[in-house]
């Protein structure tokens, strides 16, 4: 999508990124996926929206989600 696209994902040693897709570093760093959801759901507000792809502990993404503007393409079904 936009650069401002962002990935949460757990690293090696057990804590949660919260990376910009087109970075080579995360942003921040956090304790649980759900504090690193809430940072990278605020970068993309003020960076006037993306798309959030958060993945499992198995490395695959388990959930995506478009932030701060609507979506070309809704899906059908509502995970949200």
């Amino acid at each position: 999508m936009s650069g401002d696209d962002r990935t949460v994902y757990r690293r090696d040693d057990g804590s949660w990124a919260n990376k910009r897709d087109s970075a080579t570093r995360p942003a921040s760093l956090h304790r649980t996926q759900t504090e690193a959801v809430r940072a990278a759901r605020e970068n993309l507000l003020n960076a006037g929206g993306g798309e959030l792809k958060t993945e499992g502990l198995n490395g695959q993404i388990r959930s995506k989600d478009t932030i701060g503007k609507s979506d070309p393409c809704p899906p059908k079904d509502r995970e949200h």
